[in-house]
């Protein structure tokens, strides 16, 4: 049974309500047949779009105190040793993950820990995979401590299509690696500040499952 996510309900009801009466308008006042049929065709498959979004897979995640998952499903667009100006303010590895709008929208915390850091900050909405996307896009910026990493942050990042992020990591709350931290609207990237060292598992290009797949390790 395909599950959806809770963030979802609503737009799912409105966007059901909206094609059964798009598809009782056109069969009641429209009297070409063909046009009818071809109406029909696309509102499903707009309805298909926005249930293909909203779906919430169930995923076993393999704790591990060593071990960074990946937070979202996607493509790594980003690898590198960059200047983490908000909260470390020092150099960091950044892996970003970039998420299409086909792509399961749920953020899962990459380790287990408690929130250090969790702050909303309003901003554009640049295309995701945008330079400044990062410093100027709406996002939520997270810390998380373990004993075996320290400290790692990770940002959701909204974009172009993207117009809400719901964050639920809140300041003191012990988080278990894997579980639900939130959700991002319609097409963003997350990106994820470790300490200098870390062993990379993922290289460029490559699609990660959030959840399940190592994306670091200690």
């Amino acid at each position: 049974m395909i599950k959806f996510h809770k963030e979802g309900y609503k737009i799912i009801s409105i966007t059901f309500i909206i094609a059964i009466a798009a598809i009782l308008l056109a069969e009641n006042f429209i009297n070409i047949t063909w046009l009818v049929k071809t109406i029909q065709v696309i509102i499903l498959g707009f309805v298909i779009i926005v249930l293909q979004f909203f779906r919430n897979p169930k995923r076993i995640t393999n704790l591990n105190d060593t071990h960074i998952i990946a937070p979202v499903d996607g493509k790594v667009v980003v690898i590198e040793e960059v200047e983490e100006t908000e909260y470390f303010k020092d150099k960091r590895l950044q892996i970003s993950i970039f998420m299409s709008p086909i792509n399961v929208h749920v953020t899962r915390y990459a380790m287990s820990g408690i929130i250090k850091y969790s702050k909303y900050h309003p901003g554009k909405y640049l295309v995701a995979w945008h330079p400044k996307a990062s410093t100027e896009n709406e996002r939520t910026s997270v810390v998380i401590e373990n004993k075996i990493f320290g400290e790692i942050l990770y940002r959701q990042i909204a974009g172009a299509l993207a117009k809400r992020i719901v964050n639920y990591a809140t300041e003191g709350n012990v988080v278990t690696q894997g579980t639900d931290a939130g959700f991002i609207k319609f097409g963003s990237r997350v990106d994820l500040y470790l300490p200098l060292g870390t062993k990379v598992n993922v290289k460029l290009g490559d699609k990660v499952k959030g959840g399940v797949q190592v994306v670091a390790e200690k």
